[in-house]
């Protein structure tokens, strides 16, 4: 192990140079910002004529790849990780010594224009002793020059990914060490015109489905950078240039202005912009989000309309429409709305797939493993219910995810009884399109109305109707063949699951018996009725026709939501009743920490804060949990407990800094603590550190989030 980085992570691999292969290979599959930066070095063995070379790479982020100069100098700094038994880089200690390092960042553009992400690898090659080359590598393999337009895109590139995934957990992979991206006030600057440089159109996120100057990874990555931190004042100088040529980034003014409390200056530019661009919808949403926070939703609900026609094909409309109508008690409408909102496939986050290494390295610093604060699981802790482990709630991505959202917040105003009720007023019902299909067969082919739009509905040979808009909903049974992935949902009848999934009641697992018998809730009526479309047709007179028609055929992907939030209330329902009934009987009610873990993530989706922090709570008891300590933190943060934020903090971070997750900002416990800030100064936040005793290493850590603070003069470091 002697070849081995002291403090780095480290992959062998089994070939030398098979990273740098497969990397190449891959270029072509990426669809957003792009992987993390990879650092690939070779290090040399034995006498000279007769060498025998080793590679090894790890993933990064947060170094700077404005220039080769710069990636080269990250190579060199290894040679402070190499551990003091061993060679010095580039020396020659116990016969080892690195030779040559290569490391690349991914400059990329979806979409739009490609001056701003050329979608092209740059590399650059450092020899020790020797000298440092840079080239280009295009999707099919080939080498070009780096020219200084794309050395910026590439730096432009590699912040955005620091800034937009750096809390994403679906961003991340062993073995990935993450830095500061922007460390002094120069680089912040410099940041900023690189910005205002490249703000064409970009890649965005995944609600939405064409990329403006309003809305892209570009202002994205601004507004979150600097919104973390609370200094908006930054963004909204940045976007006031821009919106001197683009009246559209008058959305983006706005939003810095609320964010810095100055709403009066908001108003006049969406007012003024609406003047010069009155059909520009980032501009209108802008105004819908101010008005629902004045609890104007009246108002609201007619900038959202306007906004739908202006854009009626982009998600973001409907929702906020959607929305609308739920603060005003429509709550047909709000269905209605919701069920016409565009859905867009998810694409998922662009991460390596590389061979198997040979060997991992993974070494753990000095000063964290002698620390207590991150404590051994038992595997009892890591186990939950089946029943737990297959909600379809947490795999909902994209677009699904937000209209879930919106689903989650109808059944919390109105209650699960009475949004069943809704959707049988508003939608066609398994019975209804039954006697509709009866009536029609009668008279003549149904012409008008598509079966696979009904509820819950499929074709006559069991299989599901081919809609794109479903594949977006993520889940582990998915195929590689691109069919639509079932959704599995854990029910009451063995037999309604397997039906819903298109398989026989003997595939269906048996459920797990509870303790206690919870309130029963009603089940969707696509549940109730699976469909058949042999049924008898005895019994079906009596139809009225007119009923039928004045209602809509329910989307597939909403009937399927509606299943995931069956499940979710389910279990819900169930747990909380046990709760009840252990408190009554005056016992103690165990789960696992895992099970907690579960648990409080449902409890936040169906909007019962308190109960989702009892469960965190809990979790943590049982088992150390970055996820439940992640949620806390926020809550924390939100009630401005300082004691239990900076506790939440203190071991986030030391959990962050055993897998080399070392950037301070932007970072949840940065945002936190910044928050935290506001109302009590940084000073008190350093004071109340030194009271926790803290070892020695820890502590310096966290002074590291307060240093940032006063480097870059955020609010509350004065006191």
């Amino acid at each position: 192990m002697s070849e081995l980085f002291k403090d780095i992570p480290e992959f062998v691999e089994t070939e030398v140079g098979e990273a740098v292969t497969a990397r190449t290979e891959t270029l072509a599959s990426f669809r957003e910002l792009g992987p993390p930066d990879l650092c690939h070095v070779v290090k040399s063995h034995g006498p000279k004529g007769a060498q025998k070379d080793v590679g090894s790479y790890h993933y990064c982020s947060g170094v700077e790849a404005s220039s080769s100069a710069s990636l080269a100098a990250y190579i060199n700094s290894l040679q402070f990780h190499v551990d003091e038994a061993q060679a010095w880089f580039g020396g020659k200690t116990n016969g080892w010594r690195v030779r040559m390092g290569t490391y690349w960042s991914e400059p990329r553009q979806l979409r739009a224009c490609f001056n701003a992400f050329s979608r092209v690898d740059i590399r650059v090659e450092a020899r020790i002793p020797g000298g440092v080359d840079a080239y280009v590598v295009d999707l099919r393999g080939e080498r070009h020059e780096a020219t200084p337009e794309l050395w910026l895109e590439t730096y432009l590139s590699a912040l955005l990914r620091s800034i937009l995934y750096a809390d994403d957990a679906s961003y991340r992979l062993a073995g990935y060490r993450k830095l500061d991206p922007i460390t002094t006030v120069d680089g912040e600057v410099r940041f900023l015109k690189a910005a205002e440089e490249l703000s064409s159109r970009l890649g965005s996120d995944p609600e939405v489905q064409v990329a403006t100057t309003a809305s892209n990874h570009l202002t994205a990555g601004v507004l979150k950078y600097f919104s973390d931190s609370f200094r908006l004042e930054r963004a909204a100088n940045l976007f006031e240039r821009m919106y001197a040529r683009e009246p559209e980034v008058a959305a983006l003014v706005a939003k810095s202005y609320i964010g810095m409390n100055e709403e009066i200056k908001a108003v006049q530019i969406m007012h003024s912009a609406l003047q010069k661009a009155p059909q520009s919808y980032p501009i209108l949403l802008a105004q819908v989000d101010f008005l629902l926070s004045k609890g104007k939703a009246e108002w609201a609900l007619q900038v959202a309309q306007q906004a739908v026609n202006s854009a009626p094909s982009e998600f973001l409309t409907w929702a906020k429409l959607s929305e609308a109508h739920i603060e005003l008690g429509q709550f047909d409408k709000a269905l209605l709305t919701l069920n016409s909102c565009p859905m867009f496939t998810y694409n998922e986050r662009d991460l390596h797939r590389l061979p198997a290494p040979a060997r991992t390295h993974l070494p753990v610093k000095k000063f964290i493993a002698e620390s207590s604060l991150l404590d051994e699981d038992s595997a009892r802790d890591n186990e939950a219910d089946v029943a737990l482990l297959r909600l379809p709630a947490p795999g909902l991505r994209g677009t699904f995810a937000k209209a879930y959202h919106l689903l989650t917040i109808l059944v919390s105003k109105v209650g699960w009884d009475e949004l069943l009720k809704t959707r049988s007023a508003v939608f066609v019902m398994e019975e209804e399109w039954r006697q509709h299909k009866t009536t029609a067969s009668m008279d003549g082919p149904v012409g008008s109305i598509s079966a696979p739009a009904a509820a819950g509905r499929r074709e006559e040979n069991g299989h599901a109707d081919e809609d794109a808009s479903t594949r977006g909903i993520h889940s582990p049974d998915a195929g590689s063949d691109g069919g639509i992935p079932s959704i599995r949902v854990s029910i009451d009848s063995a037999a309604d699951e397997a039906t819903l999934n298109g398989g026989s009641a003997s595939d269906a697992p048996a459920q797990k018996e509870t303790v206690v018998t919870a309130p029963t809730l009603e089940k969707p009526e696509s549940l109730k009725h699976a469909p058949d479309e042999n049924t008898d047709k005895d019994g079906q007179e009596g139809f009225e026709g007119s009923a039928f028609s004045n209602k809509r055929l329910c989307e597939r992907w909403l009937d399927n939501l509606f299943l995931v939030l069956y499940e979710d209330l389910r279990v819900y329902t169930i747990w909380r009743a046990e709760i009840s009934h252990f408190q009554t009987q005056h016992m103690s009610y165990s789960k696992t920490g895992y099970e907690w873990e579960i648990l409080g993530e449902l409890a936040l989706r169906m909007h019962h804060k308190e109960e989702a922090k009892d469960a965190f709570q809990r979790c943590l008891t049982a088992k150390f949990s970055s996820r439940a300590l992640l949620r806390l933190l926020e809550m924390y943060s939100l009630d401005g407990d300082l004691n239990r934020t900076l506790n939440a903090a203190t071991k986030l971070t030391a959990y962050y800094h055993r897998w080399y997750m070392e950037s301070v900002y932007p970072s949840a416990i940065a945002h936190a603590i910044y928050r935290l800030g506001l109302t009590h100064g940084l000073s008190k936040i350093e004071y109340t550190l030194l009271s926790m005793n803290l070892p020695e290493g820890i502590f310096q850590i966290m002074l590291q989030y307060l240093k940032y603070a006063k480097t870059f003069s955020v609010e509350g470091s004065e006191y």
